[in-house]
Parts: structure tokens; C-alpha cells; sequence
């Protein structure tokens, strides 16, 4: 065990986030997410946080690594499909709230993608962390930033 490191977070998932360096990747999928098959495509570590809900991952996952303060978005979240365009996505406030939490630039640090173009971002992650987020439209890719 560790000292002030949140439990959620495996010694499997710390050992990916100390091998990150400035740039690198992390995609964290919903339940609903292909998280398996997008690592395969360009051999992502493949991770899994059943039963934990993507708020807590993130906001764990934030307490340990900054976001990339060199690019205008280091937070990526999955447009809406045009059929889903009405949809209310309110896990989208929790993770702005949470970000800003973590990061001064609060919601202007995350951006959108189109939801095909973001399974290509996440094709290019270092590693992709499978969630049991029950919340539809919850992925998230998050740059990690330099610790200084």
C-alpha cells in the first residue's frame, strides 16, 4: 500500500501512468466502449477498472499526472452522433468540474471529437483503461502533461 496514492487506482494502472511520458495517452472507455479492440489495433496497453465509473477514475487518475499545458485541448471527449444530438450528456459537467479541480484551465482544456475520428485518437493512446461507466458518450482521452 501506498501513502496518499487513491485506492482506485491498480498497481497496474500506476505503473502505466509513471511509464507515461509528455504527450502520451490515456483513452478511458465506458462500459460500452471498445476499449480490447481499439488497444489491439496499434498494441495499447489494455487495461480493466470494472465496477469503477469513469468521475473517479479521472479524478484519481488527475491526482497523480498533469494534463499537457502545451496544447489547447489535452482532454478529448466523444461528440454526439447526429441521432443522439438531443441527448443531455451530463457526466460532461462532472468531468469539467473535475478537471477544473486539477487543471486552471477548467473546461477550456477539453475538446470534441467526432465520435469515429476519437476511436482513431484512441487507437494512438498509450494505454486504453476499459471502465464499468454505465453513462453513454463517457469516453475520455486525457494528455499527460510535464511534472515539474
Amino acid at each position: 500500500m501506498l501513502l496518499n496514492v487513491p485506492s482506485i487506482l491498480s498497481p497496474a494502472l500506476l505503473k502505466v501512468l509513471s511509464e507515461m511520458g509528455h504527450g502520451d495517452r490515456l483513452c478511458i472507455g465506458d462500459g460500452n466502449f471498445p476499449g480490447a479492440s481499439m488497444a489491439k489495433a496499434k498494441n495499447a496497453v489494455f487495461l480493466r477498472a470494472d465496477g469503477h465509473g469513469v468521475p473517479a477514475l479521472l479524478d484519481a487518475i488527475l491526482s497523480v499526472i498533469p494534463l499537457d499545458a502545451y496544447v489547447e485541448h489535452p482532454v478529448l471527449l466523444m461528440e454526439t452522433m447526429d441521432c443522439d444530438k438531443d441527448l443531455e450528456i451530463p457526466i460532461w459537467d462532472e468531468y469539467k468540474s473535475i478537471i477544473a479541480s486539477h487543471d486552471a484551465r477548467g473546461a477550456e482544456a477539453v475538446g470534441h471529437v467526432e465520435r469515429f475520428a476519437f476511436y482513431e485518437e484512441a487507437k494512438n493512446c498509450y494505454c486504453i483503461l476499459q471502465s464499468g461507466e454505465s453513462a453513454i458518450y463517457a469516453n475520455v482521452i486525457l494528455q499527460k502533461g510535464v511534472i515539474k
